[in-house]
């Protein structure tokens, strides 16, 4: 179905319609946002016979972010929507995950991922960019039979009515996809409330076949110290490196290039000179308040919340992404089943928080940790160098082993 013809309202409702709950029949379901969770929740549902339109207000797709890290909790889904073929070719496949002290780069701690991730987790742990996956996803939803794309169509409210003024068939469920500015969720009573976190992260990326020490660009390496912590992967097979800087308890008034190269530098002060070095000779930085959403609704049996809209976290578990497109997943397993709507709404929400609020804690953790000084940092370089990496691959099983036969969810 075309877009709204130019000059027309996009934004115009139809009164008579009414709001209607989803029957357990198929009836129509409208995504709005077509990032990593609306384009998942759309392979996803129509996969389960629903008819599916994506409205986004993007006239094209550019996903925001340079690259992402796909654990084995979000490989596995992907793989399962038929999607592995398509991504391969895009992304690498680390053989571990360092923990690196960042004032002497001696290694502290070492995960294994490659070979061993897809043995233990029975998926592979993969780095990519975003854009690469938000293509092969749009691909795919492009060439689903069940699923309409509309882009550069903007909605003011979240009405089943307004919604089929735009897309000419009355949606029986509404999946807020639209991140962390959802206007899905403004319109769910008791959502939770999106606030700055008090982090701030610096972006930027480097050639990968000259990148300079200490960066390593075949693993993913997290430079810890304190306040701050630096992440370096690689973006895919023939992209660049990416190097992601986070700083905790900042406030950055003034965003211009020069006042964050200068907030970096403050920053890593005391931290080894080759990654001061390196860090004041490369390109253009990308400067992100980071921003979170903190508990609240998630749905009212019209509209239901998934990915950022729902729950935006901090990156400090590398899992947002990963949290997104469970929630997709998921969500069409749980409305795919015969029986009463708001009930399977209801047990999603209430198994997704408590992995969410799990995955939440655990980023807190690895906030302290990576952040540590003092004796708090040489405790934690004590305790981490004693763990075998196999040790240390088995705090993940809860994560990364999600949806394995015999794993427990929290």
């Amino acid at each position: 179905m075309p877009n709204p013809a130019p000059g027309s309202d996009p934004c115009r409702t139809i009164t008579d319609l009414p709001e209607k709950r989803l029957p357990d029949t198929r009836t129509p379901i409208t995504v709005v946002g077509a990032g990593i969770a609306g384009l998942t929740a759309a392979l996803s549902l129509a996969a389960k016979g629903f008819e599916v339109d994506i409205v986004e207000r993007a006239a094209n797709l550019d996903e925001v972010g340079a690259g992402l890290q796909l654990s084995p909790n979000a490989t596995r889904i992907l793989d399962a929507l038929g999607l592995t073929a398509r991504l391969q070719p895009h992304w690498v496949e680390p053989s571990e995950i360092r923990l690196v002290d960042g004032r002497s780069l001696r290694t502290i701690a070492r995960v294994p991922a490659g070979a061993f991730a897809r043995t233990r987790w029975q998926a592979p742990y993969a780095v990519m960019a975003r854009s690469a996956l938000q293509s092969a996803l749009a691909d795919a939803v492009r060439a689903h039979p069940l699923c309409r794309l509309h882009l550069d169509t903007a909605i003011c409210d979240a009405t089943p009515a307004s919604l089929s003024a735009i897309t000419q068939r009355m949606p029986g469920l509404i999946v807020g996809a639209d991140g962390i500015g959802s206007k899905v969720r403004l319109a769910i009573a008791g959502h939770g409330k999106a606030r700055l976190s008090g982090n701030i992260a610096w972006r930027l990326t480097l050639p990968r076949h000259a990148a300079p020490s200490p960066f390593d660009p075949t693993v993913v390496t997290a430079y810890l110290g304190r306040r701050a912590h630096l992440v370096a992967y690689p973006i895919g097979a023939s992209g660049g490196l990416n190097l992601v800087a986070i700083g905790s308890g900042l406030t950055q008034a003034d965003t211009s290039e020069e006042a964050s190269r200068a907030a970096i530098a403050q920053l890593l002060s005391g931290w080894h000179p080759d990654i001061r070095s390196a860090l004041s000779r490369a390109g253009t930085l990308g400067y992100w308040p980071l921003i979170e959403v903190e508990d609240g609704a998630w749905h009212d049996g019209t509209r239901i919340l998934i990915g950022d809209a729902a729950h935006a976290m901090m990156p400090f578990a590398a899992q947002g992404a990963a949290m997104a497109i469970e929630d997709a997943f998921e969500l069409a397993e749980a409305i795919g089943k015969p029986g009463d709507i708001t009930a399977h709404l209801d047990a999603f929400v209430q198994t997704r928080k408590a992995r969410v609020a799990r995955v939440r804690a655990r980023g807190a953790f690895n906030r302290f940790a990576y952040h540590a000084s003092g004796p708090v940092r040489l405790g934690r370089n004590l305790v981490l160098s004693l763990r075998t990496p196999e040790r240390l691959a088995e705090d993940f099983d809860w994560l990364y082993g999600h949806r394995l036969p015999g794993q427990k969810t929290p």
